[in-house]
């Protein structure tokens, strides 16, 4: 017989996940579509009782985004400008209903490389708070999302926050998405960048690139070759001369390989120039 728990406390939901297999349900924005009109045939675990699980919390150490926080309440958080870029995904994320109710923990558990999300996450240092009956864990992002619908959530398992460093939140930064259409669509490109910029001169670059590899990476080469610049158009020649191996572009309906990373490489200069101040997330020149 299929199963269905809404769990009101942490304890009871590890408790049942420590019991067997279930899937499980937050903003339910993956989850139906996935599931369509097939019968159910998992036991479902409603996570949304968990009120524990939503909003964002500062600690001496980190930011805290629980699981169940929607990107429409991240959104309207007050945080560092270093946030911006995974503000400006999270207005990307389908339509305003869609961010409304889906789950930032849902966006990573589905685990694809065209997550609006990861990125922005990504260049922010975050990992993943794992806990099940037995043990607390946290994991770095990028060990979390292991490919196309596969990460490393083990059975007995649930997410339960996004952690972000402090030393992570310095800075600012920016998101560049490429579609086939402005809203509601599934990414060509998208980058993240986040500088710290000291006297006018790069101390410290993240840069990160979602749907051109099975999962979104940082590009260590770029970052490399970001620190130590003078803030301007030199930023966006760096960018084109830069090695970028960690991509691997596959060739779809929306586009060549090719055609990725070629468009992955303008984004990221789009996205440092956005960065600092020298181009909105329009692609147009700041005044």
């Amino acid at each position: 017989m299929i199963r269905y728990a809404k769990p009101t406390t942490l304890e009871e939901a590890l408790a049942l996940l420590g019991e067997g297999a279930w899937r499980v349900l937050a903003g339910g924005t993956d989850f139906y579509p996935t599931q369509g009109s097939k019968p159910f045939r998992d036991n479902v675990l409603d996570i949304n009782g968990l009120a524990a699980l939503r909003g964002i919390a500062e600690t001496e150490t980190h930011w805290v985004i629980g699981a169940r926080t929607t990107w429409t309440d991240l959104v309207r958080h007050s945080l560092p400008a270093a946030f911006d870029a995974l503000k400006q995904a999270a207005r990307e994320v389908g339509s305003l209903q869609i961010q409304n109710v889906a789950s930032i923990a849902g966006n990573l558990c589905n685990a694809s490389p065209a997550a609006d999300g990861v990125p922005g996450l990504l260049v922010l240092d975050a990992e993943v708070e794992l806990r099940s009956v037995a043990a607390t864990r946290h994991l770095p992002l990028s060990d979390f999302v292991l490919g196309n619908r596969r990460t490393a959530l083990l059975p007995g398992e649930l997410v339960t926050a996004i952690r972000i460093p402090k030393r992570a939140s310095a800075g600012s930064s920016a998101f560049v998405k490429l579609g086939a259409r402005r809203y509601l669509v599934i990414s060509i490109a998208m980058v993240a960048a986040r500088l710290v910029v000291e006297n006018g001169i790069v101390m410290e670059a993240a840069v990160a690139v979602g749907s051109c590899s099975v999962v979104a990476r940082r590009l260590a080469g770029v970052e490399a070759v970001l620190v130590g610049k003078p803030v301007g158009p030199i930023l966006a020649e760096a960018v084109q001369s830069a090695a970028m191996a960690e991509l691997s572009p596959i060739a779809d309906v929306r586009g060549s390989a090719e055609y990725r990373l070629d468009a992955a490489r303008e984004l990221v200069a789009r996205a440092v120039l956005g960065a600092c101040g020298l181009m909105d997330n329009r692609g147009m020149v700041a005044a």
